[in-house]
Order: C-alpha cells, then sequence, then structure tokens
C-alpha cells in the first residue's frame, strides 16, 4: 500500500531465484524485455522467424539493463487468431536455443500451453509467464512446480463484464495463486500481474492502474504490462510506436504504487524511468544507496 507520506508500504516479499539471478523484491524495480517472435505483434516489433533478429535485440536490451528476457510465439492482440502448439514450438525454439548460451539474464516463456513450457524449459528457459493465470492449462503449475522456476499469474477474462471489477479482478488473481500453491509452487515463486489490457475496457485499465495498490495485499511480487497498449493509444491518439512517453507515466506511477517489474518493449528508455522513480520511491539509486522506506 501506499501511505500518507507516498511512501511505497507493503508485506515482505521474500527473494525469488529465476536462473543465475535473485530478485530481491523491493530493493529495486526489475525490467523484462519483450521479444515477440511473431509476424503480427501489435507493438509492430515482432522478429517473426528471424533468429538472428531476435539474438541481437535480446543482446542488446542487455547491454540497455534488462533483468529478463521474455519470448512470446503467439500474439496476444486484440482479435488475434490462436495458434496450435506446434507452431508455437516452431516460432520460440530455434530463438530460445540460440539465446540460452549466449545471453546472461534469464529467459522467461510468454505462454499459456504445457507443451510450449515444457520444450521452452527443457532448452534453458527460467520462468514460465501465463497470460491465463492457469485457466487455460492448470498443469503449468505443476511444470513450475517440477523445474522450480518461478511462475507468473496473470488476470484475464474472456469479455469485460464485471460484478466489482477491482473485487473481482482480485478473487480471480487470488484462486490462481491458490491452485499454483496447491501444485506445489512456492509462494516465493509466485509473480502476479493484474492483466492491462486483457478482458478490460479502458476504463477498466485506467482505474486499477489508479488503484495498483490495491493488488499489494495478494502478498505477492506484481508484473505490470502495460508497454505501448491501446489504453495509452487511446488516451493520447497515437499509435504504437509513439507510445514510449505514454508508456513511461504508466511505468513512473505503477512504481509509486508497489510494482515490482515492469514488461516493456523500449528497454533502454524504461530502464532509466525505473531507476529515476525507484531513487524517489525507494531510495535507490546505485548501489549501497538504499535508504529503509
Amino acid at each position: 500500500m501506499v501511505e500518507a507520506d507516498g511512501k511505497v508500504q507493503g508485506p515482505q516479499l521474500g527473494v525469488t531465484r529465476c536462473g543465475s539471478k535473485e530478485f530481491r523484491w523491493g530493493e529495486r524495480t526489475y525490467v523484462m524485455g519483450i521479444i515477440n517472435v511473431t509476424p503480427d505483434s501489435f507493438s509492430g516489433d515482432g522478429v517473426g522467424y528471424d533468429v538472428s533478429r531476435a539474438l541481437g535485440q535480446a543482446q542488446r536490451f542487455v547491454e540497455e539493463g534488462a533483468d529478463i528476457i521474455d519470448v512470446g510465439g503467439e500474439s496476444t492482440r486484440p482479435g488475434h487468431t490462436p495458434i496450435p502448439a506446434e507452431e508455437e514450438l516452431r516460432r520460440v525454439m530455434p530463438v530460445l536455443e540460440r539465446l540460452a548460451g549466449q545471453i546472461p539474464v534469464p529467459i522467461s516463456i510468454d505462454t499459456y500451453k504445457w507443451e510450449v513450457a515444457r520444450c521452452a524449459l527443457e532448452a534453458g528457459a527460467n520462468m514460465i509467464n501465463d497470460v491465463w493465470g492457469l485457466k487455460r492449462d492448470p498443469r503449468l503449475a505443476e511444470l513450475a512446480a517440477e523445474w522450480g522456476v518461478p511462475l507468473v499469474l496473470m488476470h484475464n477474462q474472456e469479455g469485460t463484464a464485471y460484478t466489482d471489477l477491482l473485487p473481482d479482478v482480485l478473487a480471480s488473481l487470488r484462486h490462481s495463486l491458490d491452485q499454483a500453491l496447491e501444485a506445489g509452487v512456492p509462494r516465493d515463486n509466485i509473480i502476479i500481474d493484474p492483466g492491462i489490457g486483457f478482458g478490460k475496457t479502458l476504463e477498466h485499465n485506467l482505474e486499477i492502474m489508479h488503484r495498483l495498490s490495491e493488488f499489494r495485499s495478494l502478498g505477492r511480487p506484481i508484473l505490470l504490462g502495460t508497454s505501448r497498449k491501446s489504453m495509452i493509444g487511446r488516451v493520447l491518439d497515437l499509435p504504437p510506436e509513439e507510445r514510449v512517453e505514454g508508456t513511461a507515466a504508466t511505468v513512473a506511477l505503477g512504481i509509486a504504487a508497489g510494482v515490482d517489474m515492469v514488461r516493456v518493449h523500449d528497454v533502454k528508455a524504461m530502464v532509466r524511468v525505473c531507476r529515476m522513480t525507484d531513487a524517489i520511491v525507494r531510495g535507490h539509486w546505485g548501489r549501497g544507496c538504499l535508504r529503509p522506506i
């Protein structure tokens, strides 16, 4: 939660180990760089089947300060056509196999399919990012428990009907969290995502952004994915490639509300936004410069 003095408070979230990296929640905001191995990405940055391009983008993201790389092979833009696991594997596996041996940060696989997640872990992925929060395939929790990897649970639903937006979204995420725990995923390995842009109207997205601090009640780190999304485009009337400033606003406000990780396309710019915001909100602006808040 955010106290009257503006300082972020909340439960102690512990440490999540991901590959060779530790996410020490509360110390600073971590940045997840997006690699879309798709021909139809809404953001216009999909690399398709070009493995060399994907590798170059990932290496650039690492140089720019990304803490983890998120690889996805199926577009989740509005109106997208779902693809079978075989096609998703054909897109992501060559990229994962190249990245695993050539970048020094962990790799996340963005999928809701058990088959894809299993093959990705075998290829060297270190995290599962499930945009359906176990609603499509609960076996992902068992897979995460078996491999000892972190699991991102995002809120998503068919349609945009809610009885009461925030209580409904929180209840859904709490159910996903309970499912993961029952399947044997350690609490320290679970991250939650409010799901901006998924099963929500513009008004819903803006309300969730306004009330992000309420998600701290779940007691797990929050991943925020607003980068270049239609919420920003509709407010600013801008195409995806011109939504950097709008994304920066959501990232800064998210950190002020207690967000722990941001998933972004424009890594260099958002790393700078995170560092500046962390200096103000968390008192963190470099090694050894953490003040209590």
